[in-house]
């Protein structure tokens, strides 16, 4: 039956097929009853199974301890009864590591379920004559297809089955423990738990490592633009940054070793060299830039932006290829170097989130109880995002809020252990190699000496409205650049743009001194103290008339950098918004410090001003900085908590505490009402299309969902494409496969009653298929292919696909509400609903529809009349790869090929 044209949201879009987590058939060889008798006498594999198949519950081993009992192993208790499982006869064929769903081996001779024989022989070739003492009696044959189906590797741009993969584990692990008798058996335990602290420790040093690789690097490339170490009087090197050429002096003019490009060609006049160092200064950005964004158009697409919005879908249950490969990590390392040092308006911190997935993705491949379960990966790579902000910045304890507030779309106590350990891993790790040599994790940390005082409340609050609104108006500025910038033909490359766009930010910055240092190296100055400076290059602790200066060039290096930053973010190169927002939030914090400076300074007598103690500064500028920087980076991403703490952990006060939680607090309540409640990193995800159901958002999303029945949104059966049956081929099943591109099809009786079977996802099917024709069985084209229990069927000259079938998915009654069915989702992470009415399917909705019917209801301001009945059969809306996905080739590479091929997953 079928319907509209196809596309990827109706029957299929979506997403695979996702089930309840089963209760998997126990099949054990237990002392057998007369009833198992009389059962089996009748059973037609009787004659290739000798061990008598009881269904009574295993009897539970005894708990108390014994010296033989702990230090027996498996093989030898098999003798004195301690286990009565034995291995059946039947020769097995390998399957499919994903495509066994709950039926897993325990990876010994002695383990095998009787369960996996019987899959076995149905793929097995042979006659039936040799294999059936009676074909026309196969009832006992019916009892196991009962459950969620077995499953090959999921497609690229889908989403992961949750429940699926949780029941795979918790099968997974009763088997080992049933299989883990002695002193040998708790080793395999020990052994097996062990694997994902490796996993975790390893990428906490990797990450720390590649951090300090960074930071190296783009200070000594940053600095290469105004200049270069020679040894002239105290042994420098060429590869020594300024800082590390001037090491041990106060003021940067009396270091000789360090020479400005002016100086080094002998530039006699002081305009010359200005020009001469403005020209090396624009040059060395361009290529830096263009360097950094050739490397990723070329060799890594995915390398591209800060990663945050992907790796938040991915933790979300969607799969993106290639995104966390070996490449990618390369690519993103050495291309975040080059775009650090190119000075655009744009910071590392949040690609390093993406490097610390990637280091965690590469290091799981080594266990594969880890990287066969994507449920399990997600915890994994949800505590690596961790490690990624403790060492961007020195901020261990704030990494694991960051990942619990931010990123995480699944986030269990155990997870929060492991993300503790991973942040702390990198942050040890960061501190060894000690990057810096001043014993800090990251350059812009500082230590305040003096306290607040109430009447600064003020200020605070101003601070925190001043955040919000430059987060609601950046996103509002930044998505109108990326909406251009798909839609316009001006730039004919992206390298181009890159090109451009760093050519532009190097003349605005060269001539002002605060845009023109690093920013890393600017939010330090800015948040310092002036006691703490050596050398105030900037002129921040000048008094007087200079100090008026000094604020209008602030103001105007926030107003300048904010446009430079809206219009940077989204190129394609590495680039982060986190430094970039703290550098705009720190320099108006700092203008405003200042201006209060000013005014308690002229006017002590001012009635809030009474209570400064006399001959002691009042008022500290570089706390209003850090406030600012606060302020804004919660106005941008919507941050809260994670965000206190991290500017905690910067300045070790914890007497700000309190004016960085009100700045913040304030600053997402004024982003949120420009907004919508979505943050920079959510509205990229919005942008580009990713079916991304936030499970956190409940009261939010509560008011954006239409109050009507489900009914009105689901695709109905009419417009669906579903199977039948019985009447099918394998020819015709793959005709259907080739007509309709949708993810999965509904299997119901019979067009009449369409009484719902179940449901098979188009890869299961295309497996199955694709086996049935191959060696060993070899069927004919015009073999019947069955999704029901056919008594007078051959097996042996039939393909049964009851084993690919999902039979246990999640249905909703077709007048449930709308809320219910998103609430489904969103808790319980699903592919896909089946609606059902007294059996009979009504109606299907998936996750990318659900996505598309919250998008459009706050489009529309929560009228689903907007939407239109029908929407998710619209032809146009395309497949699935846009965004950062539009465009990349879709071939995967080599392992992930192949394990596709073999149903890895």
């Amino acid at each position: 039956m079928s319907g509209s044209p196809p596309d990827d949201s109706g029957s299929g879009n979506g997403e695979g097929s996702s089930s309840r987590a089963p209760r998997p058939a126990t099949v054990e060889d237990d002392v057998s009853s007369d009833a198992d008798d009389g059962l089996l006498s009748t059973d037609p594999l009787d004659s290739s199974l000798p061990d008598r198949v009881s269904f009574k519950r295993k009897q539970k081993a005894a708990t108390g301890f014994s010296v033989p009992r702990f230090v027996s192993s498996p093989l030898s208790a098999g003798g004195s009864g301690a286990s009565t499982r034995h291995a059946s006869p039947l020769p097995s064929r390998p399957f499919p590591r994903a495509s066994r769903g709950l039926l897993f081996s325990a990876r010994n001779d002695a383990a095998h379920d009787s369960t996996d024989a019987i899959l076995s022989y149905l793929d097995a070739p042979g006659d039936a004559g040799t294999h059936l003492q009676d074909a026309k009696d196969a009832g006992a044959l019916d009892w196991y297809v009962e459950g969620p189906g077995r499953r090959v590797g999921y497609d690229d741009l889908t989403a992961i089955d949750w429940i699926f993969e949780y029941a795979k584990e918790r099968q997974r692990l009763r088997v080992l423990l049933a299989n883990s008798a002695g002193l040998f058996g708790h080793l395999r335990q020990l052994a097996d738990a062990s694997q994902i602290w490796i996993v975790l420790i390893l990428t906490g040093i990797a990450v720390g490592a590649i951090a300090a690789f960074i930071d190296v690097t783009s200070d000594w490339l940053a600095d290469l633009k105004t200049g270069y170490c020679s040894n002239v009087r105290d042994g420098g090197r060429f590869y020594l940054n300024k800082a590390f050429c001037c090491w041990g002096y106060e003021e940067l003019a009396q270091c000789a070793d360090w020479k400005s490009w002016g100086t080094a060609l002998h530039v006699p006049s002081k305009a010359g060299g200005w020009v001469v160092e403005f020209i090396f200064f624009v040059l060395f950005s361009m290529l830096f830039a263009a360097c950094a964004s050739v490397l990723v158009s070329v060799y890594a697409i995915y390398a591209k932006h800060s990663g945050i919005p992907e790796i938040k879908t991915v933790l979300g249950g969607f799969i993106i290829r290639r995104f966390m490969g070996a490449w990618t990590l390369l690519i993103k390392s050495l291309g975040l170097c080059l775009s650090v040092a190119s000075g655009l308006w744009l910071g590392k911190e949040g690609p390093l989130v993406h490097v610390a997935c990637c280091c965690a993705n590469l290091f799981m491949k080594m266990f594969e109880n880890i990287n066969g379960n994507e449920a399990r990966k997600r915890e994994v790579l949800s505590a690596a995002a961790a490690a990624g902000i403790s060492v961007a910045f020195g901020s261990p304890i704030g990494g694991v809020l960051f990942s619990l507030e931010q990123l995480s779309y699944y986030f269990p106590d155990k997870t929060m252990w492991q993300s503790f350990v991973c942040a702390m891993v990198g942050a040890v790790t960061l501190q060894a190699f000690n990057p810096f040599r001043t014993g800090k994790l990251v350059m812009y940390q500082v230590t305040y000496h003096t306290g607040w005082h109430g009447f600064e409340m003020i200020p605070f609050a101003l601070l925190g409205i001043l955040g919000g609104l430059y987060g609601g108006f950046f996103i509002k500025l930044n998505m109108k650049v990326a909406e251009w910038r798909r839609s316009s033909t001006l730039f004919r490359g992206p390298v181009l743009e890159v090109l451009i766009i760093a050519f532009i930010t190097a003349v605005v910055n060269f001539p002002i001194k605060f845009m023109r240092a690093q920013a890393s190296e600017l939010v330090y100055i800015l948040f310092a103290e002036c006691v703490d400076l050596q050398d105030d290059q900037l002129g921040l602790c000048k008094s007087g008339k200079a100090n008026t200066g000094v604020i209008v060039l602030l103001v105007v290096s926030a107003l300048l950098g904010f446009c430079l930053a809206s219009v940077t973010f989204g190129l394609q190169l590495p680039a982060g918004i986190i430094l970039p927002s703290m550098a705009i939030g720190a320099l108006y914090g700092r203008a405003v410090g200042l201006i209060i400076e000013v005014w308690q300074r002229n006017h002590p007598n001012f009635l809030p001003f009474t209570y400064c103690e006399p001959d002691v500064a009042c008022i500290t500028p570089g706390t209003y900085a850090i406030i600012g920087a606060a302020s804004a980076l919660g106005g941008a991403t919507r941050m809260t908590v994670s965000i206190v703490v991290i500017m905690f952990e910067l300045t070790g006060a914890l007497t700000y505490v309190l004016p960085i939680m009100i700045a913040v607090m304030i600053s997402k309540w004024v982003g949120d009402a420009l907004t919508r409640r979505r943050g920079i990193y959510e509205a990229w995800i919005h942008f580009n299309g990713y079916p991304f159901l936030d499970n956190r958002d409940e009261l939010d999303s509560s008011s954006r969902i239409p109050d009507v029945p489900v009914a009105q949104t689901y695709t109905r059966i009419e417009d669906l494409v579903v199977i039948t049956a019985t009447g099918h081929s394998i020819r015709t099943l793959q005709a259907l496969l080739s007509q309709h591109p949708f993810r999965g099809f509904p299997v119901i009786d019979n067009p009449r009653d369409a009484r719902l079977l179940g449901y098979i996802a188009r890869g299961e099917l295309g497996f199955a298929l694709g086996s049935a024709l191959a060696p060993p069985r070899g069927l004919a084209l015009d073999t019947e292919a069955r999704f029901a229990h056919q008594p007078l069927s051959d097996p042996a000259a039939s393909l049964d696909l009851r084993p690919w079938m999902d039979q246990t998915p999640i249905t909703l009654n077709a007048r449930a509400s709308l809320q219910l069915t998103v609430n489904m989702f969103q808790r319980l992470g699903l592919r896909y609903v089946l609606f059902t009415e007294r059996g009979g399917l009504r109606g299907l909705l998936t996750k990318k529809d659900v996505w598309i019917i919250i998008s459009g209801a706050e489009e529309a301001g929560g009228e689903v009349d907007a939407i239109g009945v029908g929407a998710l059969r619209d032809e146009s809306r395309g497949s699935e790869e846009r965004g950062l996905l539009g465009g990349v080739d879709a071939e995967e590479d080599g392992d992930e090929a192949e394990g596709r091929r073999e149903g890895v997953r």
